[in-house]
């Protein structure tokens, strides 16, 4: 199992062809502050990290902007537009899985686009991503439509552009084990993933572009997973080994 020494070996090896390899922030579920989401907005205000947060529209406070004001770099991603499992029973959990009419689905899409920029124009940003990081396929190629450029999921990207018009980035380590307990992964699991992940960019297993997300779900984070996120970028920054990217460098969509 990895340790901190692993991370900064692989860091290194980057460092030797010359390169740092880009990593970003994204936090799921965000709805209203309060303690949690404040010292989650701490952290990334003391380690200087940007954090992409990704929002639930239809679930939103408007009162959410005064805790994000002073917050350097921070942006808002559409996810999903309530959060509503609609899937059966039998079936993994989602909201814009292939049970709902496409047509239904995309209509669910602009509403969320359209609430979350219109509420918060300075931060809102027009990258989806979907609940439980699940989507339908027949669904990508139409987010476009909805006004949407961007498409965060889980896992290395097949492709960058799923679909004409859509850039996807993804998460490729989520802090939570969701099925052990939903407490924190493990530091030696969670840089198993993360060097995983890196490794794979380095020698072409896994698109290098892809800058290497980490995912963090404020609203469920035991302390452990806090130290975790708070160690993780003091020493990816003191290594001077990697590059924490803002979401806007992450996607760099069309302005």
């Amino acid at each position: 199992m990895a340790n901190w020494t692993d991370l900064i070996e692989e860091l290194k090896r980057w460092a030797g062809a010359g390169q740092r390899p880009g990593l970003w922030w994204r936090d799921d579920d965000a709805v209203a502050p309060g303690p949690r989401l404040r010292q989650l907005t701490e952290l990334s205000r003391t380690a200087g990290v940007a954090l992409a947060l990704a929002v639930i529209p239809g679930r939103a406070e408007d009162t959410l902007k005064e805790v994000l004001a002073d917050l350097t770099g921070v942006k808002l991603l559409v996810h999903g537009l309530t959060h509503r499992n609609r899937a059966p029973a039998d079936q993994k959990k989602a909201e814009f899985g292939g049970h709902r009419p496409v047509y239904e689905m995309l209509g669910d899409a602009a509403i969320a686009w359209e609430n979350l920029a219109g509420r918060f124009p300075e931060l809102a940003l027009p990258i989806f991503v979907p609940p439980w990081n699940r989507i339908d396929a027949d669904l990508l190629p139409r987010l476009p439509l909805a006004r949407l450029q961007g498409l965060s999921r889980f896992g290395p990207r097949a492709a960058a552009y799923p679909a004409p018009g859509l850039l996807e980035c993804n998460c490729h380590l989520d802090l939570i084990d969701w099925h052990g307990g939903r407490g924190f992964l493990g530091e030696a699991e969670a840089l198993d993933k993360l060097i995983a992940h890196l490794q794979g960019r380095r020698e072409g297993s896994a698109d290098r572009e892809e800058s290497s997300g980490i995912l963090s779900h404020h609203n469920v984070m035991d302390q452990a997973g806090w130290d975790f996120l708070a160690e993780l970028f003091a020493r990816t920054k003191e290594c001077d080994g990697a590059h924490w990217l803002t979401i806007d460098e992450v996607f760099r969509l069309p302005q």
